[in-house]
Formats: structure tokens, C-alpha cells, sequence
């Protein structure tokens, strides 16, 4: 023991003093100290599928034992791509549906981007950034309430249950394994294979709906609505070994169930659709779509971080449900052309774009990297995303208004 304690002091550094001590102090402790990520974690015993009896829940979760891994239909307003679902998040239920939440406050962190960065998975970050969505446009706040809800109260993240424990190791491995499971169930291609893909005037039965994903899934998902319209999924597992490196074996929901009306559910787009293409009748066609951004008929698009999120409609204002309003694109100069809709022309008017037979003198606007742009810049504001039926006002400059946004063409192709 002597020998031990003069190693100690012949060590540099206080660091490396520090690591030396913990050590020595845990080959003396009764404790375990295999850590949820080591490969000595046993796979035989899955949670839930065998009762507690003091496992090291390094190795074996508990309480959370089931892992609801959840994904979200955004609508209103649209998010991520409009071919797949988002992810909402991880949680651990326990075995009869009940769940913990906020389980250290110790651990409660709101920097989970420079976390990640830190830990060198700037490509998890990016991942994140397109899939994990907040519906308020603000992904950081989702991703640090997600942890320290849920992920604070798995049991295999603890802190000690790592060997060398690097810090905030356990929130990365959390958003990690969550991303990783959600890769492997790709709900809109489940549903397409049966048949079920968004409408605007197809509803469907919550039978089949479910019929499809535990096709895929091997066990029931529960389905959630929100006012009749398909919005989030919840895939059930249980875990042999830890959350970080253990097998998801796919299970029967903890008791949960559906919302959803039997029948009439409706599964709406994630993006408001342009006008289809017509043909006139009489009087000989409209000139096609030149290929020029802003010329002839098209729908004006409107884009956040690089997404598409909706478009102007006829007053002028942003819209993310229904149809695109039609604009004309006449040329006014050289370099310069004004906007027309349905309810006439459109102007810049107390910093507002407004459109409508209010206006007598329309702005005159220029195309820039193929976005609309007023007096030299492409980017507009809003003070909200627009939701539901509630549109939203879009500024030509910043002043309090917070969401940036930009405005594309889409040509109308008329033959």
C-alpha cells in the first residue's frame, strides 16, 4: 500500500495526481465501476422483459426500461423535408407506462450545439439541424429540453457508469443513439409501401395506418392526431444492454394509445402547392415560362434556413397552408419589374409588402441569386411563421421583426 501512495507522490502534474488517487480509491471500493459503455455489459437480459433484481444499471436500464422513440409530422408550419418525418426524441417509460422526467439538474445544459461541436460531431449537428425541428424555430431550445427532460433520466448515461469519462460524453452519445434509431425507421416510406401518402383531400382509416407501420415496425406504433390530422408517431422498444451500445429489440407499447378518430384522418403536406398547370381554351395560350426568375406567371416561395416554409399569397402576406397565390412579373426597366396579383398591384408600403387595388404606384423590384430583392436586398422579415389560417406580415427591413426570410419564383409553365 506504501508503494503505492510513493508512486503518487513521485507523479507530476496535479492533474495526473487527481486521476491517480480516484484509482487507487476505486480498486478498494465495493463499487462496480463497469462502465454502460464497456463490452463487459451483458446482452441477455433485456429491460422489461425481465424484472429488476439489483442489475448494474450501468448495464440494464431501469426505471426507464422502454424507449418510446418519437417522430413528428410537422404541418403548421412545415418542417424538415417534405419526403420525411422529424424526430421529436428518446424517452425512457417505465415498463407500465408511467416516466420520470428532469431527473438531474445538475446536468442540465442549453449549449448542446457546442457540445457537440466540441466533441467533434459537427456532422450529428448537421443531421439535427434538418431533422430535429422545433416547431417555434428554435432547435437549440428543443434539443436542451429533450435532454434535460429525458435524457437526464437514463440510467446508462449517468456519469459513472463511464470509464475515462470525458464531460458531457453521455449527452452526446444520447443524441447520437437517438439519431441512429430514427435512421432505421423510415415512417413515410412505411406508409407510402401501403398506399398512404399526404393530401389534401385523401383521409384514411387509423386501421391501416397502423396495419402499415407494425408491418415495418414488427409491433404496434401509437399514432397521434392533432384536430384530425396525422402528427406524431411513437415507436416502443426495450434495450439488452445499455442505451449507448445495447441492442433495440423492437416492443408492445407501455399502455399507450392512439387519439386518432377511427376513420377520416387526414395526412396533410408539408408544403403549400403551386396552382397546376391549365391550359386556356380560347383566345389562344399564355406565353410560356421563359426560364427567367420573375417573369411571366409564377408563385412567389418563400424559404427559411434554406427550406421551404410556404409562400405569398394574393394580400401580399406569407402563408404555409393551402394554395399559392399567381403573381405576374412585368418588366419595368432594364433592370427592374413589378408584381401584380389577383388583387392587384403590389408595393412596398409602410416597410409591409401589400398587394391590392389599394395600390397605385407598385414597387419596382430586382432579382438577385435568383431570390426577389428590394432596393438591394434579398432577405425579408416576419415577427412569426405563419400558422393554421393566420398569416403573416412580411417587412422589407428588420426592426423588431426576428425570422429572416427569402423569396423564390416558381414559373408557371402555360401551354
Amino acid at each position: 500500500m506504501w508503494g503505492s501512495f510513493q508512486q503518487v507522490l513521485e507523479i507530476p502534474g496535479p492533474q495526473k495526481l487527481l486521476k491517480t488517487l480516484s484509482s487507487l480509491w476505486l480498486s478498494q471500493s465495493s463499487e462496480k465501476s463497469t462502465p454502460g459503455t464497456s463490452s463487459s455489459c451483458s446482452l441477455s437480459e433485456t429491460s422489461c422483459q425481465v424484472k429488476y433484481h439489483g442489475q448494474d444499471t450501468c448495464c440494464f436500464n431501469y426505471p426507464g426500461g422502454q424507449m418510446l422513440q418519437t417522430q413528428l409530422w410537422d404541418v403548421d408550419p412545415a418542417l424538415g423535408p417534405d419526403d420525411s418525418w422529424g424526430i421529436h426524441g428518446l424517452w425512457p417509460d417505465h415498463c407500465n407506462g408511467g416516466f420520470d422526467q428532469f431527473c438531474d439538474s445538475r446536468r442540465k445544459y442549453s449549449n448542446i450545439s457546442l457540445i457537440l461541436v466540441d466533441a467533434g460531431r459537427g456532422d450529428l449537428l448537421e443531421y439535427m439541424s434538418e431533422y430535429w425541428k422545433d416547431f417555434h424555430f428554435d432547435d437549440q431550445n428543443l434539443w436542451q429540453h429533450e435532454w434535460n427532460k429525458h435524457g437526464t433520466c437514463v440510467s446508462t448515461l449517468e456519469t459513472h457508469c463511464y470509464e475515462d469519462y470525458l464531460p458531457q460524453q453521455e449527452v452526446v452519445d444520447y443524441f447520437d443513439r437517438t439519431v441512429e434509431v430514427f435512421k432505421t425507421l423510415p415512417s413515410y416510406e412505411y406508409l407510402a409501401k401501403a398506399g398512404i401518402v399526404p393530401s389534401h383531400s385523401q383521409t384514411y382509416a387509423l386501421v391501416d395506418i397502423e396495419d402499415a407501420l407494425e408491418t415495418a415496425h414488427g409491433h404496434p406504433v401509437t399514432v397521434h392526431c392533432r384536430r384530425g390530422q396525422l402528427s406524431e408517431l411513437w415507436y416502443h422498444f426495450n434495450i439488452a444492454g445499455s442505451l449507448q451500445t445495447g441492442r433495440f429489440v423492437p416492443a408492445s407499447p407501455d399502455g399507450q394509445t392512439s387519439n386518432c378518430p377511427r376513420r377520416g384522418i387526414r395526412y396533410l403536406p408539408k408544403r403549400a402547392q403551386p396552382e397546376p398547370t391549365r391550359t386556356t381554351t380560347t383566345g389562344g395560350s399564355e406565353p410560356t415560362a421563359t426560364g427567367i426568375p420573375f417573369s411571366g406567371k409564377g408563385n412567389m416561395i418563400v424559404s427559411t434556413f434554406n427550406q421551404i416554409r410556404g409562400c405569398i399569397i394574393s394580400w401580399g402576406t406569407w402563408y404555409a397552408s393551402g394554395t399559392c397565390a399567381t403573381f405576374r412579373a412585368e418588366k419595368a426597366s432594364d433592370d427592374t419589374f413589378t408584381l401584380k396579383s389577383s388583387k392587384g398591384l403590389c408595393a412596398i408600403q409602410e416597410d409591409a409588402l401589400k398587394c391590392g387595388t389599394h395600390v397605385t404606384t407598385p414597387s419596382e423590384f430586382t432579382v438577385k441569386d435568383d431570390k426577389l430583392c428590394y432596393e438591394g436586398n434579398t432577405t425579408f422579415y416576419a415577427d412569426k411563421p405563419p400558422k393554421g389560417f393566420v398569416q403573416s406580415t412580411v417587412f422589407a427591413s428588420q426592426g423588431e421583426h426576428p425570422i429572416e426570410l427569402e423569396i423564390s419564383w416558381k414559373a408557371h409553365d402555360w401551354s
